[in-house]
């Protein structure tokens, strides 16, 4: 099989996993705004053949068909909750337009695609595989009526373990990926290393038991979690869950650094992250396992943070069961160049009020595992699957 025929087959598989997405959707759903911050989920169902058709079909010269849908799926909304769009169902396409629309992007695309510049196609796929994730977070936050699992199971739970903290010896961090080692998006280039003192990080991201410790001394409660009756639950995709102590805590950035100075220690860097997580050889777990992490679709909730081997290091789930957040701003690696064909990617972000996160969710799919792949959330964005962990310095 040709590399084109490979990404192609990529391509149909990414499409799968999204159209499964909205298959879960009761058809009256589709013009709520589960998320205030974001579109109605009208967008999303039009906007990833319209990133498709204006990426691939552009390069590819053919002529536009329906001008007016490419413009208006064609971005989403950083979120900023001090500017909440407006609009109202009304104001978008019936649905049948919508698949019409996304029909003909296929018909039209398909015969072509074999001709698609490689890097574009790796964009296609990659941009819709983000968007299987970030669109599980919309539908997290859809009525449970609202929407239909084909299948799932909910990890069982018990008491947190006790943290410990892994000592990290001084050395180096590489960050970053190497131009002509395959793709990779803008802001991953280039690849550098960072000297990182010794320091000690905990064992385990923090659990909803570790944070219940903190929201009993006065915090607020994550987002993630529904008061029932007399106790607190976790918020599941599709079933309110008696609060199981031993998950990591979903919250925002700004609610790890407050609970990480409550604790007297604080966030890593996205550097110590990779010297823990990257730099020990066998730290992404993901040749040989005892046990598969918590990635790439295979559950919707979490997990006990105690499920994974730990790595060489002694240290578990760097790698899924939720995106960690760091103590880094969002910023490009020196020499960095935006992409021609998308020029905003990063670029629009680098406003020193996003935060990198590291590692991947059980929803993040497996080609966006690469130790370069930065992730980058506003500190305050409630909604995403993201956990931390702490460090001593």
């Amino acid at each position: 099989m040709t590399p084109n025929a490979e990404l192609c087959q990529s391509l149909s598989q990414a499409r799968a996993q999204t159209d499964s997405l909205f298959d879960m959707i009761d058809p009256a759903a589709l013009y709520e705004r589960p998320i205030p911050e974001r579109h109605r989920l009208i967008f999303y169902l039009g906007h990833l053949e319209a990133f498709d058709w204006n990426l691939l079909g552009r390069a590819l010269d053919m002529p536009a068909f329906h001008a007016g849908f490419d413009q208006l799926f064609s971005f989403g909304i950083d979120p900023d909750s001090t500017a909440l769009p407006t609009d109202q169902p009304a104001d978008w396409p019936a649905e049948n337009e919508v698949r019409d629309y996304n029909a003909r992007v296929r018909h039209t695309l398909h015969a072509a695609l074999t001709q698609a510049p490689e890097e574009l196609m790796h964009v296609a796929i990659e941009h819709r595989l983000m968007h299987a994730e970030t669109f599980a977070y919309m539908l997290h936050h859809l009525p449970f009526e609202q929407k239909t699992p084909s299948a799932y199971s909910v990890a069982p739970s018990g008491p947190a373990p006790e943290t410990h903290m892994v000592e990290i010896p001084a050395g180096p961090a590489t960050l970053g990926r190497k131009h002509g080692d395959g793709f990779g998006w803008d802001n991953e280039f280039d690849q550098h290393q960072a000297d990182v003192p010794a320091f000690a990080i905990a064992r385990h991201k923090v659990t909803n038991g570790d944070y219940l410790e903190f929201v009993n001394a006065g915090a607020a409660a994550p987002h993630f979690w529904v008061r029932r009756d007399d106790r607190w639950c976790y918020r599941g995709m599709f079933a309110d869950i008696p609060l199981p102590l031993d998950w990591p805590v979903y919250v925002t950035q700004e609610q790890a650094q407050a609970y990480a100075r409550w604790k007297g220690k604080a966030l890593p860097t996205e550097a110590q992250f990779h010297r823990a997580a990257y730099d020990v050889g066998q730290a992404l777990g993901l040749r040989r396992p005892l046990r598969p992490p918590n990635v790439d679709f295979r559950s919707w909730d979490p997990e006990p943070v105690t499920a994974s081997p730990p790595n060489r290091f002694g240290v578990s789930q760097l790698v899924g069961n939720g995106w960690e957040w760091t103590a880094t701003r969002f910023e490009p690696f020196a020499g960095f160049q935006p992409f021609s064909f998308y020029p905003g990617y990063s670029a629009n972000f680098f406003d020193g009020q996003h935060y990198v996160l590291k590692g991947g969710s059980p929803r993040t799919a497996r080609c966006l595992l690469r130790p370069s792949f930065r992730n980058w959330f506003r500190p305050a964005y409630p909604y995403i699957y993201a956990t931390f962990r702490l460090v001593e310095n």
